[in-house]
């Protein structure tokens, strides 16, 4: 019997599902995965799957060798699951991360009171040979109202954040990521519209506009992401002389629920989460941004704006957004996690 792999169709044989797969198998390429498991991290990113599903589409994938067997305990990702998952098509990943979103805010769990649940944790890597440096740099960041808050997590190579592996020679660095809000607030009743990630120039210490963005719906890659990659981020600026570009989104909700909300956030900030985040008024523009009917703007401060001030100091990074579910009771202030390391 012939076993030669089978040649896949451009576009057309790679669905959206298993390319959710390749990419899974990919994210975790240093573990094997079952089924249960990858039906799980499936949940995470916006697809339900039955581990009897997810079966199936591992056996194609192995019959196209995208994927390997290792027997009972479950699959790896080929090179050629790799070659394949780099050329998939841009238009079948569209989507992606608005739903991841939507996933992940309905899976935090926090409770404001008890300060006990599960938020959304953002993974960066850093050289572990700039510890020092990097720790210096993103202090100043840590101590100003341009990140959700200054709990962290923070472990070395070979060592854990959620499930994902810190690599050989990096320092991992979790923070928190801004869409826990959402979470937050559909909890208490109010849906969250994410509609763009972007720059928000900050003049003389207040929120100016908005000076660039990228929607959502309409990436394959986390807009905050692509905008540190590009180095177009002035985070130590904003800190330091009070003026230039931070991380931060911009978000819409009902006006009818917007004094609940503005309740929920003094109750945030009591216990130093939240950040810069501002309320428009209803149906008016905010921050140089139109809104919808009966709606009104937010903007809410990026998690990721320490990671920024590192690439703005040449340090290299590597960041995931939206990466994992974390306890935030056992996550550390930044001094002290920073104490620990130094």
């Amino acid at each position: 019997m012939n076993h030669t792999p089978l040649k896949i169709s451009r576009g057309s044989d790679m669905t959206k599902t298993t390319l959710a797969i390749l990419k899974i198998l990919e994210k975790h390429r240093d573990t094997i995965l079952g089924s249960r498991e990858i039906s799980r991290q499936m949940k995470l990113h916006g697809v339900e799957l039955t581990e009897r599903t997810v079966r199936y589409h591992m056996k194609i994938l192995d019959e196209r060798g995208l994927t390997k067997v290792f027997g009972k305990e479950g699959r790896k990702i080929t090179d050629r699951g790799r070659e394949e998952l780099s050329k998939a098509l841009v238009s079948g990943k569209v989507g992606f991360v608005i739903s991841k979103i939507e996933t992940l805010s309905y899976l935090t769990t926090f409770d404001i009171d008890s300060e006990e649940g599960d938020i959304i944790l953002n993974v960066s890597y850093f050289p572990q040979k700039s510890l020092r440096e990097a720790l210096k740099i993103m202090n100043p960041v840590f101590h100003s109202p341009y990140v959700m808050s200054d709990r962290v997590v923070l472990a070395r190579e070979g060592e854990k954040i959620g499930e994902m592996i810190v690599p050989e020679g990096m320092i991992g660095l979790g923070t928190i990521c801004s869409v826990t809000i959402n979470g937050i607030f559909l909890k208490a009743g109010i849906p969250v519209a994410s509609k763009f990630g972007g720059l928000l120039e900050i003049d003389e210490g207040e929120a100016s506009r908005f000076l660039a963005l990228i929607s959502y719906e309409g990436t394959s890659l986390d807009p905050l992401v692509v905008f540190i990659r590009s180095r177009m981020t002035a985070v130590t600026d904003a800190v330091k002389k009070r003026s230039g570009n931070i991380l931060a989104s911009f978000r819409e909700i009902p006006v009818v629920s917007m004094e609940t909300a503005k309740g929920l956030l003094a109750k945030l900030s009591e216990k130093n989460i939240g950040g810069l985040i501002r309320i428009g008024n209803p149906n008016q523009p905010f921050l140089e941004m139109p809104v919808g009917i009966d709606k009104t703007g937010m903007a809410i401060v990026g998690g990721l704006n320490p990671v920024a001030a590192l690439e703005e100091a040449g340090i290299r990074t590597e960041s995931t957004a939206m990466a994992v579910l974390h306890n935030y009771s056992e996550m550390p202030e930044f001094k002290e996690a920073a104490k620990a390391f130094a």
